[in-house]
């Protein structure tokens, strides 16, 4: 009655009780169908947020690359700025002083001299036009009986320019400062192993300031001074001349507060490119700032107000032409029932057709825009319609 098949060999099959193969309940059916969709949806979305964030790293590596070419172009701006604009803080330089010995006295035949040049290289001047600079002349001066009764003496500074004239001079007098025998034997007393060893020296430096505030001129700047001490027995170590710049403005922010000035710079630099970045990629993706399609707008608008309001006064004019039509109506209408009472047959009334109608209706209809007979449209033609009024109700 009933024939077993033989199983497959390499499938094994589940039995249940009684040795039957279990069906699978409804709720196990639901469970896979269920599961189907899922997995399609959690792979749909997994390739949705894979994408999204593939773009959104790549956008987010080019902002960065764009705001690392931006700060790198603001520094380099102002590191170039910061190195034009400021110019040379000080300029020191030996000062070799040369005289004339071809006479038989005891001193100097002539005033000590000596050339200073300005140029920095024999190229770029030190001193920058218009910028305030104070110089000033260090003399180095044994402390000798000769320099103590030499006393006060001058010491002129002529600045020249590159063709040899002369554009300043200047005058002033120093000497050695007064200390008595008992400061001095006092002095040799404390210092003397210093003194005996070398290590210290009796000498005074002293400091002449020539120019408190000298400024280049532009047209002729001086590219050098000669400097003369005015006193043939004068005796010097060695002497420097110092050059100073007084800053002020914004020089002076720069080089006293260098740190905050650099910040200020840079930021300001980075948010005018910043601006100037963003503009030009508004300009690239909507072809503007106020895009042409706005202004458009804005422009209809406008033509649309002016043709509202001209509408405004036609509808206006039309409705008080039909109120005085309405008016004359109930006079048509007792003459017409007056009629009617006597017995007269009178025709239907129909609305008087004009001369200019009759032709209409003899024209091509494809002049005609709508079944009503009225010419088509033409661009810029404003068209205007009749509203009914009571009569046509009759």
């Amino acid at each position: 009655m009933y024939e077993l098949k033989p199983e497959s060999p390499g499938r094994p099959q589940s039995t249940g009780v009684g040795g039957r193969t279990p069906c699978p309940g409804p709720a196990e059916a639901m469970g896979h169908q269920a599961v189907g969709p899922l997995l399609h949806w959690l792979q749909d979305v997994a390739a949705v947020t894979l994408l999204k964030a593939r773009r959104t790293i790549f956008q987010a590596a080019i902002l960065f690359c764009i705001l690392c070419l931006l700060l790198w172009v603001s520094v380099f701006l102002y590191g170039s700025f910061y190195y034009s604009y400021m110019p040379s803080v000080s300029f020191s330089t030996p000062v070799h002083f040369y005289y004339s010995t071809d006479c038989s006295g005891p001193g100097l035949c002539s005033f000590p001299t000596a050339n200073i040049s300005f140029m920095r290289n024999d190229r770029e001047q030190v001193m920058a036009h218009g910028q305030p600079y104070r110089i000033s002349l260090e003399l180095e001066m044994p402390e000798s009986p000769v320099n103590e009764r030499l006393g006060m003496f001058m010491v002129k500074m002529f600045c020249y320019t590159r063709g040899g004239g002369i554009v300043s001079s200047v005058g002033r007098s120093a000497m050695l400062h007064y200390r008595s025998a008992l400061l001095q034997a006092l002095s040799t007393f404390f210092f003397s192993p210093l003194l005996l060893t070398g290590m210290a020296e009796q000498k005074q430096l002293v400091e002449v300031e020539l120019f408190s505030e000298y400024k280049s001129n532009a047209y002729q700047p001086a590219i050098g001074a000669v400097i003369e001490v005015h006193s043939k027995q004068v005796q010097i170590y060695s002497s420097r001349l110092r050059i100073h710049a007084y800053f002020t403005g914004i020089r002076y922010v720069m080089y006293n507060f260098p740190v905050t000035s650099a910040v200020i710079g840079v930021a300001t630099n980075f948010t005018f490119l910043s601006a100037i970045a963003l503009l030009g990629y508004l300009q690239f993706i909507w072809g503007g700032l106020w895009p042409p399609d706005q202004v458009k707008v804005k422009v209809m608008m406008g033509d649309n107000t002016r043709i509202q309001r001209r509408k405004e006064e036609v509808r206006k004019r039309m409705e008080k032409e039909n109120s005085l039509k309405d008016l004359s109506v109930p006079a048509a209408i007792e003459t017409l029932t007056v009629v009617r009472g006597n017995g007269t047959d009178v025709p239907e009334a129909q609305g008087p057709k004009s001369e200019e109608e009759e032709p209409r209706d003899e024209e091509d209809p494809a002049e005609t825009d709508s079944p009503s007979g009225r010419p088509a449209a033409q661009p810029g033609d404003m068209e205007l319609r009749h509203r009914a009024g009571p009569w046509m109700s009759l």
